[in-house]
């Protein structure tokens, strides 16, 4: 069986590190795969063994980004909630 545990705070969000993470992937990975679609002749695949190493490099870039964006919306960082300020006593 499994029990919840309530947790009080609120999900880290943008600033949860794993989705700036996937988001520089995802650039990365779209420059690569547009390089290794527009911009890839047959002497870069010659010289990578036959493989459009660009396009695959950016495909494997995207795939992560999607595994890290589906990783932190599944499970997100919960960042506690402040305590409510309370004034402090002045002690002599």
């Amino acid at each position: 069986m499994t029990t919840q545990v309530n947790r009080s705070g609120h999900a880290a969000g943008a600033f949860d590190v794993r989705l700036i993470i996937a988001m520089l992937f995802a650039i990365y990975g779209a420059v690569l795969v547009g390089m290794g679609v527009l911009a890839t002749s047959e002497e870069d695949i010659a010289k990578a063994a036959g493989t459009n190493i660009n396009l695959w490099s950016g495909i494997g870039m995207l795939v992560f980004a999607a595994l890290f964006t589906a990783w932190a919306r599944l499970r997100p960082i919960i960042v506690p909630d402040a305590p409510d300020a309370e004034e402090p006593s002045e002690q002599p």
